[in-house]
């Protein structure tokens, strides 16, 4: 790419994204297509508020001591069960205990859930 360089890069949960957008479309803004495709994709799927997100990804890098992209994997994807949470554990390099797992179940039910 020409004159172009990533100076810097964040995981941020999907429902920070959506009001990124939102508000930007909501600023007599067009949005692009890759913008529309995303925020199309965030209206259909369930997730948490984005003070809540941010509570979560917080709690679970300082409690579980994960990294920020896994802890937002986990708010964005929100996993009910054992084995859901195990997938996104699969390419991770350290193992998390399966008690450690059903501690983070038990936090994410703690938090409502946007429809």
């Amino acid at each position: 790419m020409i004159g172009k360089e990533v100076i810097e890069s964040q995981p941020i949960p999907g429902s920070k994204v959506k009001e990124v957008l939102e508000e930007f479309r909501e600023n007599d803004n067009e949005l692009n297509y890759e913008q529309n495709i995303t925020l199309n994709h965030l209206e259909r799927f369930k997730r948490f508020s984005v003070e809540d997100a941010e509570e979560i990804v917080e709690k679970l890098q300082s409690e579980f001591g994960l990294r920020e992209k896994v802890a937002v994997h986990i708010v964005d994807l929100i996993p009910q069960d054992l084995a859901d949470l195990r997938l996104i554990f699969a390419k991770e390099p350290g193992q998390v205990d399966k008690e450690d797992m059903e501690k983070i179940l038990e936090l994410l039910e703690q938090y409502d859930v946007i429809e």
